[in-house]
């Protein structure tokens, strides 16, 4: 892969790539590999100084497949590419990545099956969000490590803005509200709590409809600790549809937690463009909704 970059001030390479987002790990690895670095065209040293109006081009080797990760060949369903960036409509029901108990059929696996049967060279997804087996919508994939440093910088400052479509149960919801409650685990349990003594966490929602004895809600996530949506919603007393480890009403026609990653805002930090994502919301979903025409741009 080959990033080129336009310098705008006056500094050394090294202090330009690293201002650029490349990470201090990503550099020594750079330099490790012997990788060129070059300036307008021509080898450069760390040290060199570079003026604006210059062009930086980073070469990086393809990153060959991780043989001890499985392939799967089930389909996907792609809701944004480029030679960056890959965006899937996760399913609910499916794991982001292999864990102990499925090694051969995650998100992780058919995207690698799926890059082989385009004929890709760079064969190691890098998964930017994650989301819960039961959670279904968007999920970013760099792919190539460069693209997941550059991102990183977004990531830290909670510029990557992510946004959910839930439906929860009760009635009386603000119209809209920040939880920031810390969360945390109790003795290694699935389940999160909200703990005095546990990471911080900010919850931003917006209430849609309400209807019986539930709302829909449109949320976005400043911070990404596990469970986030599902902890905060039972902490408020409104614990997700479907949502058995939080003690969400089972008995509404859905079997999962109803919460969906409906829409992903971020800059793309190659092309200094704003790159917005959605995914269509899921029929077990639709089902649900309190109110038949719901908006949530």
């Amino acid at each position: 892969m080959e990033i080129k970059w336009h310098v705008n001030q006056p500094q050394s390479v090294k202090q330009f790539l690293l201002a650029s987002g490349v990470s201090q790990r990503l550099y020594a690895k750079i330099k490790a590999l012997g990788q060129p670095i070059l300036v307008n065209g021509k080898k450069s040293a760390p040290s060199d100084q570079v003026q604006c109006g210059d062009v930086v081009t980073l070469q990086l080797p393809a990153e060959p497949a991780d043989e001890s990760v499985a392939v799967s060949h089930e389909p996907i369903t792609i809701c944004y590419e480029n030679e960056y960036w890959l965006a899937v409509n996760k399913p609910a029901g499916l794991a982001t990545i292999p864990g102990p108990t499925n090694q051969t059929d995650t998100l992780l696996n058919r995207i690698k099956g799926y890059w082989q049967a385009q004929g890709a060279t760079d064969l190691v997804p890098h998964i930017i969000t994650r989301l819960d087996f039961d959670t279904s919508g968007i999920v970013l994939v760099g792919k190539h490590q460069i693209a997941q440093s550059l991102l990183q910088p977004q990531i830290e400052q909670h510029q990557l803005q992510k946004f959910y479509l839930s439906v929860v149960s009760g009635t009386g919801l603000p119209a809209s509200g920040d939880i920031r409650e810390p969360i945390g685990q109790i003795d290694h349990q699935p389940r999160r709590e909200v703990l005095a003594d546990g990471q911080s966490a900010w919850t931003s929602y917006w209430r849609l409809g309400a209807s019986g004895q539930l709302t829909a809600v449109k949320v976005q996530i400043h911070t990404g600790r596990t469970h986030q949506i599902r902890v905060h919603f039972s902490a408020l007393g409104h614990p997700l549809v479907g949502d058995q480890l939080y003690d969400g009403p089972l008995d509404l026609g859905i079997t999962r937690q109803a919460l969906h990653a409906y829409r992903l805002q971020f800059q793309d930090p190659f092309s200094q463009q704003s790159i917005s994502i959605t995914a269509p919301i899921p029929a077990d979903i639709q089902a649900i909704l309190p109110t038949e025409r719901l908006s949530i741009d």
